[in-house]
């Protein structure tokens, strides 16, 4: 069997044959040159030990579907492990509610990852497309997204397999929108007066992070509380819209403005976002790498870029994917760990192997 080929989806469009990795902290001003542009953001990113960088690929054509299955062969079903348990995690719950108490935040996202080994083909990578077409048949999601440039290829190596719900940044001849996600349960019923309080407050927060970089009195909530269905739960999804700011648009790093005025996405974050991320730091016991970061492509003054949840990567030998709840002092820690459950469930399940696999 012939080893992965560098390769990568998002939006309809699909690339192959990859040219060249820029480093996004370094040069985020290759951006503006003609793309598309695969990028993948890490949720450390800017400042915080990750990486941001994006990949141009010699060959790009519109989404077609796969004449034929690609076969994925996943970890056993028992051969994953939580970076949190459940106890870690429900004190880690209530260590936020105790810092809600004292005011010094409202809300923080509390997250675990989950990881099990895995070989890839022949000593090689795991083929990504092969776990995209699983998850596409599966578990169809609005940004669903690949990016795998084998490190065979010479070039700096990626391995990532998104199915993610949720909009992080849109971009399209100035319109700059975003689609924050808070507020999980199985299906509407479930949704209560937290999940709704939850959404609004980071609703709040992309707002106020948009209007940094737009012009001013441009920047609207168009949907408030829209309740959106997902296989095997909902979510509470707000959008918020603005006019990118002249003086943004016209400077070749405007990518570097935007994601620093945005970056991480609020709804994966908490409020107010810098002492929620110093929380996260200090409970969080893994890294999320591109989990929680952002997933897309730009290409001049068009772009989609996805919030990383629902996310897969895979580096030396084991694949990795996150989870986590937004926690407010309405939060029950049973109940977050739950949703964390709730929302790793089928996505692992669809990558994992058969119960009856053979292997440890």
């Amino acid at each position: 069997m012939l080893p992965p080929t560098s390769w990568a989806s998002f939006g309809g469009r699909v690339a192959s044959d990859v040219v060249e990795c820029v480093d996004l902290t370094a040069h985020p001003e290759r951006l503006a040159e003609p793309g598309p542009w695969f990028v993948v953001v890490d949720f450390e990113a800017y400042g915080r030990g990750g990486r941001a960088r994006a990949w141009r690929f010699a060959r790009v054509s519109a989404a077609v579907p796969a004449s034929r299955p690609v076969a994925w062969s996943g970890p056993h079903p028992r051969s994953w492990r939580s970076s949190l348990d459940r106890p870690a995690y429900e004190a880690a719950v209530e260590t936020v509610r105790a810092h809600v108490r004292e005011g010094t935040v409202y809300q923080v996202n509390v997250c675990r990852v989950l990881e099990a080994p895995l070989a890839g083909t022949d000593g090689g990578e795991p083929d990504a497309r092969a776990l995209a077409a699983r998850l596409a048949t599966g578990n169809p999601a609005p940004y669903a997204a690949a990016v795998h440039v084998p490190a065979a290829s010479g070039v700096d190596p990626v391995w990532v397999v998104s199915a993610s719900p949720e909009l992080y940044l849109s971009l399209d001849a100035g319109a700059l929108g975003s689609g924050p996600i808070k507020g999980t349960a199985p299906t509407a019923d479930g949704l209560t007066a937290k999940d709704r309080a939850e959404n609004v407050m980071i609703t709040d927060l992309v707002r106020n992070d948009l209007q940094q970089v737009c012009e001013p009195g441009t920047v609207t909530v168009t949907d408030l509380l829209g309740v959106e269905e997902h296989p095997g739960l909902v979510h509470l999804v707000s959008r918020v819209h603005g006019r990118l700011a002249a003086d943004v648009a016209a400077t070749p790093d405007r990518w570097a403005r935007v994601l620093a005025a945005t970056f991480p996405p609020g709804s994966v974050s908490g409020a107010p976002k810098s002492t929620a991320l110093r929380l996260i730091d200090d409970l969080e016991t893994a890294p999320r790498g591109p989990y929680c970061g952002a997933v897309g492509w730009v290409d001049g003054d068009r772009a989609e870029l996805a919030v990383g949840i629902r996310t897969f990567w895979w580096d030396d030998g084991v694949l990795r994917f996150g989870t986590g709840a937004g926690i407010t002092w309405g939060s029950d820690a049973a109940a977050e760990w739950r949703e964390t459950e709730l929302k790793a469930a089928r996505l692992v399940g669809l990558a994992s192997g058969p119960a009856d696999d053979a292997r440890p």
